[in-house]
């Protein structure tokens, strides 16, 4: 799990998220309307329904990207239960939740790390982020 997540504001600008991904070597930040978690925005969402899609500029806001039907498991479910929430939902993250606040997000490559793995795809979660 990748503890203290990050998160951006609902209306902030598609390009603070951008940002804040990239100082924080992460592919995904949670989003927050009214106090209340909104979603999660991922760098795919940003390229995929932002720029590629042709409808947003980066000073849009972030909110309007954002993944609204999310998924999570508790911090003291076990690593099972991330595991099928992760391959029924076909999510690639999934946030981690503990006293009814976000304690982190779990990703596909933690998981394989999880498992000690010795594959192409845990050499490249063990792997520092491009920046």
């Amino acid at each position: 799990m990748t503890p203290e997540p990050v998160g951006v504001y609902y209306d902030q600008p598609i390009a603070d998220a951008a940002r804040v991904m990239r100082e924080a070597g992460v592919g995904a930040v949670l989003v927050v309307a009214d106090r209340e978690l909104a979603g999660v925005v991922t760098d795919r969402d940003l390229v995929v329904r932002g720029v590629a899609g042709a409808r947003m500029a980066p000073g849009d806001p972030v909110g309007l990207l954002c993944s609204g039907d999310l998924v999570g498991v508790n911090a003291d479910d076990d690593l099972s239960e991330a595991e099928r929430v992760i391959r029924e939902n076909a999510v690639r993250r999934l946030p981690v939740i503990e006293d009814g606040q976000i304690a982190g997000m779990v990703s596909l490559g933690d998981l394989v790390l999880a498992h000690g793995a010795q594959s192409t795809l845990a050499d490249v979660s063990r792997a520092a982020p491009n920046t």
